[in-house]
Formats: structure tokens, sequence, C-alpha cells
């Protein structure tokens, strides 16, 4: 059931809790360079001034679910059915448990309902830093917490998941040089979290650099970006498997052991592919798998009905497409999603030929924000970071449309303040 407190500070609350200036000198700190100096308007809806808020017992149930993913995802059998006919590199278990998996949540009248997984998460960094601007508007705030970890103590941990991650794989060897990695970075929207991790990594004594994977060469048993070898990949990709002709380099490196990589295609395929989303949300599926009931019930109470489109069940999705959100299952950020009730036939065909899955329908909750001296219900999402199973971070995304999208006036990632049970 929805928490009443929680509900009622979302839609009456509106209140600034986010001090400009205090983000603004994190920013300044974190990039000496000033490189970062200008975000509140190249990135004008990166951040919402409002925070959001969830009921204690709303955070405790996301974190059952996430622990009784994780579980399942830790089954041989789980493991030896999600990788049936998965790539080799995708069965290639390389030691480490990769970085800030994200755990999407819609708040749902029945409780949190998990939308998605994904093992690229971005704006947990973003995150900690929003959350170290905020300021509280009145005494109801004071004893609300902002997360399982203080804001203050996130970066500490993020380092210490990066080097736990290494040490996974070449044990007490130094940690010498990370490069964070995605496709033409400096053109992408988080572009800017790169730059915070580079800043954090380079102020705990490890080199840090920012690349695309072109940039990456393989040779003499080693990864370089030009001159520096590279010990540690952060992998930003949605290049999923490394099947691109521009990851060649990085993915030989992978493949013979030459760089640690995080997150990597292994954990992709058991966690992150939405098929996935199949076996967790099916009762019979679970029990098969030698599930303890208790955490059965966890996962089909909290994870809506998911189904691969198939030729067998295309005509009945199509007739109940209503009731349906369309989703690619090696699909991220949203695109080419489709709700069931703004489906063409055209696209339909598509759907049908384009590997699937169709997930029923939580409509998001919301979030009352003041626009321009006007009242505006946003759509809220929320977001657990999560490493080895644990939370790190919560966090929001306030928006307008179909998927979170950061072009939304009054949106952006919210700080999510824990109302008490």
């Amino acid at each position: 059931m929805t928490d009443p407190a929680a509900h009622q500070l979302n839609q009456q609350c509106d209140c600034t809790t986010l001090d400009a200036a205090a983000l603004q000198r994190q920013l300044l700190a974190r990039a000496p360079d000033g490189s970062l100096g200008e975000l509140h308007s190249t990135h004008p809806h990166l951040f919402s001034a409002v925070p959001m808020f969830v009921s204690g017992s709303d955070l405790a149930r996301m974190q059952a679910t996430i622990a009784a993913i994780e579980s399942v995802a830790a089954l041989p059998a789980f493991v030896r059915q999600t990788l049936a006919g998965a790539s080799e590199l995708a069965c290639f278990d390389p030691g480490n448990a990769g970085v800030f998996f994200g755990y999407d949540f819609h708040l749902a009248p029945q409780g949190p309902q998990l939308i998605e997984v994904n093992t690229n998460a971005g704006g947990a960094l973003l995150n900690a830093v929003l959350a170290q601007a905020q300021q509280p508007c009145d005494a109801r705030m004071q004893g609300m917490a902002l997360g399982p970890l203080a804001p203050a103590a996130l970066d500490r941990a993020f380092v210490d998941m990066f080097l736990q991650e290494w040490r996974s794989v070449r044990g007490d060897a130094p940690l010498r040089c990370v490069a964070i990695v995605d496709e033409a970075p400096t053109q992408q929207y988080l572009y800017p979290e790169f730059v915070l991790f580079r800043g954090l990594m380079q102020s705990h004594g490890v080199a840090a650099l920012i690349a695309d994977p072109r940039e990456l060469t393989y040779r003499d048993g080693a990864l370089f970006c030009g001159n520096q070898r590279v010990d540690l990949v952060y992998n930003r990709l949605t290049d999923f498997g490394l099947g691109s002709a521009t990851s060649n380099d990085l993915r030989s490196a992978y493949r013979d052991g030459a760089v640690v990589l995080t997150p990597h295609p292994h954990a992709h395929a058991v966690f992150a592919d939405k098929r996935n989303l199949c076996v967790f949300s099916d009762a019979v599926a679970l029990r098969a798998l030698g599930v303890d009931e208790a955490t059965v019930q966890t996962l089909i109470e909290s994870i809506p009905r998911t189904l691969l489109v198939t030729a067998e069940n295309a005509a009945t999705l199509w007739q109940e497409r209503r009731r349906w959100f369309f989703k690619p299952a090696a699909g991220y950020g949203g695109k080419a999603t489709y709700r069931g009730d703004k489906l063409t036939k055209r696209v339909w065909d598509e759907i049908c030929a384009g590997n699937y899955i169709a997930q029923l329908t939580v409509p998001p909750s919301e979030r009352c924000v003041r626009v321009q001296g006007v009242d505006t219900m946003l759509k809220v999402d929320v977001r657990n970071y999560v490493y080895r199973g644990a939370v790190q971070c919560v966090a929001a995304r306030l928006y307008q449309g179909q998927t979170t999208n950061f072009r939304t006036a009054g949106g952006g990632f919210a700080s999510v303040y824990s109302v008490p049970r």
C-alpha cells in the first residue's frame, strides 16, 4: 500500500532542498579545471531542485527484491539456463562482480515494482554530489535518511568498490590506471560524470583517463590508451557483448585476461538481459530452478509479469496490447520501447521480428513540482545503485513523457529521503 505520509509530501511539499551554491562548490572542488562550472546551463535538467520522498517500508521492499534476484542469479541452474546459446564472451566469468548495478522501480499502490535491471547504470556519482548539496526544508526532514550510506561516505565506498573489483582478479597487485570508456565520451549526456570519476580516482592516487574504445590498443600483452597502460576499464559502453568492431582491442584484451573490465558481458547476460525478467516473474519457472517459496513470493509480488514475444503468443499480446509495455531484450535507456496503447501495426511487426519482451504496464508514481509558478505532476522512477547485492545509493528520476529523458523542466535526478515507517 502507498504510504500516506510519503504520498502527502510528494503531492504537497514544493520546497527547494537543492542548495545551488553548495552544488557549484562541489563541482568546482571535484573538477578544479572549471570544466563543470557551467553544468547548470549545459545540463539544465540534470538535477531537480526538489527531493523525492519514499517510505522506509518501500525501500525495505526494494532491498528484499534485490536480494531475491541476487540469490536466484547465483544458482548454477539459473546461470546454465540463462547462458544457453549465449556468446563465448558472455559465458566467461572473470571473477569480479561488476560495479553499479541499477535496479529501477516504479512505486505502485501494491508496493514497489521492479521495471528492469541495468549493469552499467549511470548517475551514482552525480547523485552522491547532489546528496551533499541538499538543505532540508523543515523540521519534518531532519530525521529522514538520504540513503543507506551517508552522502559523505559514498566517495570512499565507490573507490573501495573499484579496488575490490581489481583485487578479485589481480589480488595484491597495485592498481595504477583506470580508463572510463564509452563511445564518443564527450558527446554523452552523462559525460560530466566521467569527469567526476576521473577526478575521484586521481584524488585517491590512481591515474585515470576518459577514452573512446577506438583509442585503445592491445599490444605486447597489455591494453594501452596512447602510451598509458590501462589496468582496469570502467565500462560505460552500451555494446554489452563487446561485439562492435570498435571494441575489438578491448574485447581481445579482456578475453585474454590482460585488463580487468567492470561491468562485463557475463554480468549483463546474467542480470540485465531483459529476458531474465521472464524467469524472475514466473513462479513455475522459479520453482523448477529450486528457488525457495519465500523468494518466489517476493519476486512475483515485486516484478510485473514479463513474457518473451513469440510467434505463439503474438496474436494474444496484440489483442491485449493496452495492458503491456514492450522493450527490446538487449535495450537500454528507454530506446525503442513502446506503450502498447500507442502501438501501430507497422511497429508491432517490427516488435515481433525484433527479440522483444512484453511487461505488464505499471504506471509510475508522481511528484508535484512547481515549474514557473505552476504545480506540475512529473513521473518518477526510483533507482537503487547496488554492488554485490548491497544498496549503496538510492535516487529518483523525475520526468514527463514515456521514459526518463533529462529534458523536463523541474525534472532530472532527485535525492531520495526515507520517510520513517
